[in-house]
């Protein structure tokens, strides 16, 4: 892969970090060196990843190389989803609108809540006793 005409670009989802760069070619989606196929073993984390080049329908016209970190599986195909959309934003400015509209280009904010000292966890509280 060329890097002189690769865009790059970063995603984020809880935990997970993307670095996505993608260069013209014939649709190969390498995931830490590894086939998507092997890498996301549901299809449902698959249908996720390539959901940005359906919408734009360039599907098959861009060898994606993806490094991604933290998180699991599903954070990081959403990870993997948000560095797709912000680098087809970069390759044609034309995408924004109907990526936008699918609400693909905004971060999801959501992540986990920490824990509070003297408790079992983020909410859980231990039983109150009055005797």
């Amino acid at each position: 892969m060329e890097t002189a005409k690769a865009f790059y670009a970063t995603g984020r989802r809880k935990q997970a970090v993307a670095r996505v760069w993608m260069s013209p070619g014939s649709g190969r989606i390498m995931v830490n060196e590894r086939p998507m196929e092997t890498y996301f073993g549901r299809a449902t984390s698959r249908m996720v990843v390539k959901q940005p080049l359906e919408l734009t329908q360039t599907d098959g016209q861009y060898d994606i190389r993806i490094n991604v970190c933290g998180g699991g599986l599903a954070g990081q195909a959403d990870a993997i989803k948000h560095g797709i959309t912000r680098a087809l934003c970069t390759i044609n400015s034309e995408f924004r609108g109907p990526l936008k509209k699918a609400g693909f280009i905004t971060r999801d904010p959501r992540a986990k809540e920490r824990k509070k000292y003297g408790q079992p966890g983020a909410r859980k509280r231990f039983q109150f006793s009055k005797r």
